[in-house]
């Protein structure tokens, strides 16, 4: 049993803060695990069969940022869409299955670059067997996705209702299938709605495991109150070191899910990529239209990968300080902003131009290397 017997210290990883060591994975070239960064993942929401606007998706959510695309094989035109959709993707593709080792089969074939499935959820040890065999020969990776909402029934009768432990049991029993056939290439999730016990799950998996994870809350709802609960539950874990790959789940486009996926790596300091932009919350010491100048910036701003921190404060308390502290800073007061590039004053600008302003600044940006 090289997986569930692995003895880890009993510190705690989510005491110390310390990176988690997992195994690594690699999905059509992107890393999971190990010291790889941590990727964002998404999921269409279109009709698989439905090929055009399938690829539309994944390439908006890749200019988005994301660096993995799953999408949903649940039945033959699915399946039969997956070839083309995995040659005209920008990124790896993840097929979705559930119960159909067919389908399975056929993705395989077609190239994706890693299968979500539940090898005990697929019917006799042959079916089994056939689909692991493929995916080994191919060194394509599973993902074994266990949901409190759709435990095993023995499980959740020896437990009464989902709790870390079935959610663990569950996902055990998955890779412990994968052990029979020496199948190693495995990522784990423990997913829930409730977000204290999706927190609870993946800590105990972290503990008893050196599987890469995949972090998410799921179903967690429309875009405000999925946010934040997405934010709570990945952003906490992460915090504690445990994850190596999340997806944002929400009621709402693709692109949405991989924004605040980005997000919470940005303000844990877990990638570089895009902008962060900083703007106090505003009370009345405000003396410039803050809320104007930012949504224009936010609309400005979406497409840029550069890694640069822009900060923009509306007062003279906090302003001065976070403005220079910033690679690119306004403080601002009066119908007046004060320029800041990399903590040094560069000049005094019109509360009009602020935007232009900080526009220019992006563009001749240039991040450290």
């Amino acid at each position: 049993m090289f997986l569930i017997n692995i003895k880890m210290e009993k510190q705690k990883i989510y005491r110390t803060g310390m990176r988690r060591k997992t195994r690594q994975v690699n999905v059509g070239g992107i890393k999971i695990g190990g010291d790889a960064p941590i990727s964002v993942q998404t999921m269409t929401k279109t009709k698989t069969d439905d090929i055009i606007g399938t690829i539309d998706q994944i390439k908006a959510a890749a200019d988005a940022g994301a660096d993995i695309v799953r999408v949903t094989v649940n039945d033959k035109e699915a399946a039969d869409a997956m070839a083309e959709i995995v040659k005209r993707s920008p990124v790896p593709i993840v097929a979705d299955i559930h119960f159909n080792h067919i389908f399975a089969l056929k993705s395989i074939e077609a190239g994706v670059a890693k299968v979500r499935l539940n090898p005990g959820n697929i019917g006799s040890k042959d079916r089994i067997e056939q689909v692991l065999v493929a995916a080994k020969q191919r060194g394509i990776p599973i993902r074994i996705g266990v949901n409190s909402g759709s435990l095993e029934d023995d499980i959740l009768k020896k437990y009464n209702y989902p709790t870390a432990e079935a959610l663990f049991e569950s996902a055990m029993r998955h890779v412990s299938i994968c052990e029979e056939y020496d199948f190693k290439d495995i990522v784990i999730s423990v997913k829930s709605t409730d977000v204290k016990l999706m927190i609870d799950a993946y800590r105990l998996v972290a503990e008893r495991t050196n599987i890469p994870l995949h972090l998410g809350v799921t179903e967690a709802g429309p875009a405000r109150s999925g946010t934040i609960k997405s934010c709570v539950g990945i952003g906490t874990l992460l915090a504690e070191g445990i994850g190596d790959t999340i997806r944002v789940s929400l009621t709402d486009d693709p692109v949405k899910e991989v924004e605040v996926g980005k997000e919470i790596l940005r303000t844990l300091n877990l990638t570089t990529r895009g902008v962060d932009l900083i703007a106090c919350p505003t009370c009345g010491r405000l003396e410039v239209d803050l809320f104007k100048i930012v949504g224009e910036l936010e609309k400005h701003l979406a497409g840029i990968k550069k890694p640069v921190t822009i900060a923009v404060l509306g007062c003279v308390v906090n302003g001065p300080g976070e403005a220079s502290a910033a690679d690119i800073g306004i403080a601002a007061g009066k119908g007046i902003g004060i320029l800041y590039r990399k903590g040094e004053m560069i000049k005094r600008v019109k509360e009009d131009e602020i935007v232009k302003t900080i526009l220019e600044e992006v563009e001749k940006f240039q991040p450290e290397t």
